[in-house]
């Protein structure tokens, strides 16, 4: 058996499998005048079904936010003609795959389209030992060659066990100073395009959280919000509406004012911009790269 043949990997693709299908569907199911809450929950549920576990959040993006938006609890937003986009990841036993799609109601084809194509140009270049800058510059090239700005302080990422978030960062800009990837890496290829200057900064909004740390902590709800967060998502983001233990809202900041959970404030573009994204799983194989979130 060879490596890329493993249990691990085989979880990966089944991870993978099950989030192409559910992203398409949820896709589907955006359209002016539907509940952000309501596709969010019926997304992470359908995940479910088909046999895996939402690996974070679904991640609903409109117009100038690019990640780290997810609906509240008594959410009442509703999409309206905007660009939106679907950050969504699914895990099998902690092992990852990771998919995002702009669905486009605002007018905009070529911001929509630009992070598609400038994901197929750096797939098309994947192969062992290319450099993550060098993957970049192809990102670049192809949402600049639509007039439009990458986003350069976001990034691909690789993707271990029970992590959303590792090395190597895949940027989408030409960088000199790169890492070469190797055969069985997982990496997730992440452009984002946008009609405004091309960094992101912090929102005040917050709804997901991850563990930082375990911790004895004294306040009773406190405590058993902990408990759910180390037993359910360990070291994986979730939403602060995943949590029903008593008055969760709370015993949250009291483990956030402890540093024993950290938030994700939702990044965004400068107000009036868009923000596009696209993007696959990949498993970095001996001749290219296979492609673990592509439509069945």
């Amino acid at each position: 058996m060879s490596s890329l043949e493993s249990e691990q990997y085989e979880k990966h693709r089944e991870a993978g499998e099950i989030l192409a299908t559910v992203r398409d569907e949820a896709a589907e199911r955006v359209e002016v005048g539907a509940s952000h809450l309501e596709l969010a929950e019926w997304t992470e549920e359908r995940i479910r079904e088909l046999g895996g576990e939402p690996a974070f959040p679904v991640n609903i993006s409109i117009d100038e936010e690019a990640a780290h938006a997810t609906p509240s609890r008594d959410d009442d937003s509703t999409f309206g003609e905007e660009m939106v986009n679907l950050d969504i990841g699914v895990h099998i036993d902690g092992w990852l795959a990771d998919t995002a799609i702009t669905v486009d109601l605002s007018g905009h084809d070529d911001l929509a389209e630009a992070p598609g194509a400038a994901l197929d140009a750096a797939l098309d270049v994947i192969e062992p030992g290319i450099e993550t800058g060098e993957i970049g510059g192809v990102v670049e090239e192809t949402i600049e060659g639509y007039g439009y700005n990458p986003v350069v302080n976001l990034t691909g990422h690789g993707l271990g066990h029970w992590e959303q978030h590792t090395a190597p960062n895949i940027p989408n800009r030409r960088v000199e100073q790169g890492i070469e990837l190797e055969v069985g890496d997982v990496v997730a290829i992440e452009p984002f395009a946008t009609d405004g200057g091309g960094k992101v900064g912090e929102g005040s909004e917050e709804e997901i959280y991850a563990l930082e740390r375990e911790a004895t902590v004294r306040d009773r709800a406190a405590r058993e919000a902990l408990e759910t967060i180390v037993e359910e998502f360990r070291t994986l983001p979730f939403a602060a509406r995943w949590l029903d233990t008593p008055r969760a809202e709370m015993a949250l900041r009291r483990l956030k004012q402890q540093d024993v959970v950290h938030g994700y404030p939702v990044l965004k573009e400068d107000d009036g911009f868009l923000v596009s994204q696209k993007e696959h799983t990949i498993i970095v194989t001996e001749d290219g790269c296979e492609v673990t979130t592509r439509s069945r």
